[in-house]
């Protein structure tokens, strides 16, 4: 296994330019969570879109010097963006980006959002897993629904440079890391039993094992670990974050658990009480985890639970 070293860092900010729900008069700041208002320009105009996707803008700081991902890109084409546009994000800071799984509720605002950058070759770390096609969720023989296929050329044309890897990968000159194909040593977190791609004019399932995270380390506080759907499962993830970094303190696990859902109930229970054995100072379920996970997470565990939702900024300090 490949090891990283990380910079401690002073601040983590995440801002969530797309997740599955919105409401804007929460009302509920405060020194970490900070939440979009329908204000502009002094009307109640400003709205922001909720979609089954999810993107998030990443920024770390360490002294008065700071670097900028953007992980993964949401849903439709637009969504994302306009977010960033009625946010008043200045896209332009973004100096890498990563994808956490080829799938098209996360890579769907790619090419919008890369157009608000504005910038030539600009690193994407991917696991070569993404460029797998045909890809499927099937239910039974008579129901095929298949991914949009993601290609090198494709993504090429836009402008990025794409830096494919299996590996865990250093980013922001070491303020994060790109966590790369997953371990998966865990008895209960066995993949989506419906995914299946063609190897060929061979049918085979699908493992996705191109799903990932980013991982960043606040100074004397721990992990700040983000997974996009977690298909690799979320203790999976941040147990391969802790051995890839060699850090076993949690800060924050934050995005999606891919708890939704029948196939992925019966594990919802197990999944709370193996998080809560790793001991975060905050648990964050987004987009894919689900409402009955969600409502289970924030019953299980309310000291830790943080509710995450389009337009949410959350800043963690050391």
């Amino acid at each position: 296994m490949k090891k990283i070293e990380l910079n401690p860092l002073d601040k983590v900010e995440i801002l969530t330019l797309q997740d599955n729900t919105i409401d804007i008069t929460m009302m509920d700041n405060n020194a970490i969570v900070q939440r979009a208002v329908a204000i502009k320009e002094g009307q109640i105009r400003n709205s922001i879109l909720a979609e089954h996707g999810f993107s998030a803008l990443v920024k770390t700081t360490v002294g008065e010097k700071s670097h900028t991902l953007l992980f993964d890109f949401g849903y439709s084409e637009g969504g994302a963006a306009f977010n960033a546009r009625a946010l008043g994000v200045d896209m332009g800071q973004v100096e890498a980006l990563a994808l956490s799984h080829g799938h098209n509720d996360h890579v769907g605002g790619f090419a919008a959002l890369v157009e608000m950058i504005g910038k030539k070759a600009l690193p994407l770390f991917v696991h070569p897993g993404i460029f797998k096609s045909p890809r499927y969720l099937k239910y039974g023989e008579g129901l095929r629904f298949d991914f949009p296929a993601i290609t090198r050329k494709g993504l090429e044309q836009m402008g990025v440079k794409v830096i494919e890897s299996k590996d865990p990968e250093t980013l922001l000159d070491g303020d994060a890391v790109f966590l790369g194909e997953i371990e998966r040593v865990t008895d209960f977190e066995k993949g989506f039993p419906v995914a299946f791609f063609q190897e060929g004019t061979v049918e085979k399932w699908d493992p996705i094992e191109d799903d990932t995270a980013v991982v960043m380390n606040l100074r004397d506080k721990g992990l700040v670990v983000l997974s996009g759907c977690a298909h690799s499962g979320i203790v999976n993830t941040v147990r391969y974050a802790m051995a890839v970094t060699g850090i076993e303190k949690i800060h924050v696990v934050m995005g999606g658990f891919h708890l939704s859902g029948p196939f992925f109930e019966p594990i919802i229970g197990r999944t709370t009480e193996e998080l809560r054995e790793l001991n975060p100072t905050h648990v964050i379920p987004t987009h894919c985890t689900g409402r009955k996970a969600i409502q289970y997470m924030e019953n299980t565990m309310p000291g830790q639970f943080i509710l995450n939702m389009s337009g949410t900024k959350l800043t963690f300090t050391a």
